[in-house]
């Protein structure tokens, strides 16, 4: 079977932890622990979120006067592809001795022409007070939310429309190789219609709707979302919460799901099942074998024929 696992922030970092090198490895192998059972027996894609590693150089970027202009987000995105690659393939070598690993750097595509470039909602970088916040608006023509926390940047967050390496990851698979890629997102670039060209554009995209469009153009049997919760919940955090064990795109929809955090993976769970007629599960990291035959989380399968 050909899976592809999209692996939360919390893979990498727990909530209140460091962003050390040292506790970013331990968990690693962490995850890799949780995964090496399903790896052995099945073709494997891993996707992963970049936000543990990707906050600390953009802080840097925005705090350093030195660094004029900051580093630009497709840098940034590139750099966490390639720390947190490595993490994942020192473990995944030592879990499974004798397979062939490769860790990617990804780059998706979006439209020059989304409507998410007139309208950025991504929170990246760090939290300022207001005054700084605007300051940091005036002279480097950011834009400016504010979230829970405090005031911070927002940038675009278009759709993925392709994954550029998508053809090399299929000829690793076919190889017998473990990939590691499409981590964050993917940098994302628009592409040159006549030439195939690459520009990067200021943006960030969703890891979880890549990793379902990832999972689509390599003809995937089941997208693996794996979270810090062990299920969906309907009602989540209310006194009516419940389980949602099965569910269609269409159910999975109509849930009231928060933004940011469990809206975006029912999200791409449903369009992965509505536009390939496979498979889709969410849950938690270390119940991964558990979730993908069917005895743990939530699953994400297709309209019953009448």
């Amino acid at each position: 079977m050909r899976i592809v696992v999209a692996l939360g922030g919390n893979a990498l970092l727990r909530r209140g932890e460091r962003p050390d090198a040292a506790v970013q490895q331990v968990n690693a192998n962490r995850a890799v622990t949780a995964l090496a059972a399903l790896a052995r027996d099945n073709e494997l894609v891993i996707t992963h979120g970049n936000g543990p590693r990707i906050g600390p150089p953009a802080v840097g970027g925005a705090a350093d006067p030195a660094l004029a202009p900051p580093c630009p987000l497709d840098v940034l995105s590139a750099q966490t592809q390639g720390v947190i690659g490595s993490l994942l393939v020192r473990a995944l070598r030592y879990a499974l001795p004798g397979r062939q690993v490769a860790a990617l750097v990804t780059h998706t595509v979006v439209r020059a022409d989304d409507p998410a470039f007139e309208r950025p909602t991504e929170f990246v970088g760090q939290v300022h007070s207001r005054e700084v916040a605007h300051a940091l608006a005036r002279e480097r023509g950011w834009h400016i939310a504010k979230d829970t926390t405090g005031w911070r940047r927002v940038v675009p967050s278009p759709t993925p429309e392709a994954i550029v390496e998508a053809d090399t990851v299929q000829a690793l698979l076919s190889s017998g190789t473990l990939v590691v890629c499409a981590g964050g997102g993917g940098v994302p670039v628009t592409a040159d219609r006549g030439t195939g060209g690459l520009t990067a554009v200021e943006a960030v995209v969703d890891k979880d709707l890549t990793a379902a469009l990832l999972a689509e153009e390599l003809k995937a049997d089941l997208l693996l979302i794996l979270t810090d919760v062990p299920n969906v919940y309907a009602d989540f955090g209310t006194a009516r919460q419940q389980p949602v064990l099965d569910v269609t795109p269409a159910q999975l929809r109509d849930g009231a799901f928060p933004e940011g955090s469990m809206k975006p993976k029912a999200e791409a769970a449903a369009r992965f099942v509505e536009r390939t007629g496979g498979l889709a599960a969410i849950g938690a990291l270390d119940a991964a074998h558990a979730i993908a035959h069917g005895t743990s989380g939530t699953l994400v399968r297709p309209e019953l024929a009448l």
